[in-house]
């Protein structure tokens, strides 16, 4: 009597799988791409959490090279402000003890994307350096600092930029 509970159970399983609906083994974005040989985007980058920064710049990265394989060129604009500042930035004692470390990998993932394809710029806001008490001169290599990112943002806005703030 077990075995015949077994084997049905195993039947029953067999056809739960098999109806459960098939998926594409690779997704992509087709449908929302389509007509589309290029994307602007500006990235308004304000968090002031290591770990989520670098999550942040990461999936950024993801999707940047998701549209290249897409066939879609990526203009892509990083601007940081805000608590993300001390994080881009070379004074160690400006960064909590605990983000240090997310730093250093936030500068190299800013070094590698300064030198890719698809990212137009990475800028830091000048008002959010004076205003987070740090100096231009401290900001990671590879990023320039701009007046006021704000009026920045408005402007990549007015060029055709679409706006995400993650």
């Amino acid at each position: 009597m077990r075995r015949v509970g077994f084997v049905a159970a195993a039947v029953v399983a067999v056809f739960a799988v098999a109806s459960v609906p098939a998926y594409p083994e690779s997704p992509d974005d087709q449908a929302a791409l389509s007509g589309l040989s290029e994307v602007k985007v500006a990235f308004d980058l304000t968090n002031g959490d290591g770990k989520a920064l670098l999550t942040q710049l990461n999936v950024i990265d993801e999707t940047r090279q998701s549209l290249m394989k897409q066939g879609v060129k990526p203009h892509f604009v990083l601007a940081f402000r805000g608590p993300a500042t001390k994080l881009v930035q070379t004074d160690q004692s400006q960064i909590k003890a605990e983000d240090r470390e997310y730093a250093a990998k936030i500068a190299e993932k800013i070094s590698a994307l300064h030198s890719a394809d698809g990212i137009a710029s990475l800028e830091q806001c000048a008002v959010a350096v004076r205003l987070a008490g740090t100096k231009p001169e401290n900001v990671v290599a590879g990023i320039k600092v701009v007046g006021n990112s704000w009026i920045s943002l408005m402007s990549y806005q007015a060029k055709g930029y679409g706006y995400i703030s993650p």
